[in-house]
């Protein structure tokens, strides 16, 4: 019985530091800015899609 005793104390303890470590994260505003990334995945296949077809283009030219 002193065994669950022992493991509800610790899982306390666990699930503490874990609040303290997400107010910390959320204070230091680590999760201030959620509109960024998801633009950021739409201009990152744009700028993929160029490149390919410059390098092409100029692979081309060259053999020409």
């Amino acid at each position: 019985m002193s065994v669950i005793y022992l493991l509800i104390t610790i899982s306390i303890v666990v699930a503490i530091a874990f609040l303290v470590a997400f107010i910390k994260a959320v204070k230091s505003g680590q999760y201030d800015d959620d509109y960024t990334p998801s633009v950021r995945m739409l201009f990152d296949d744009e700028i993929v899609k160029e490149n390919p077809n410059k390098i092409i283009q100029t692979e081309k030219q060259k053999s020409i």
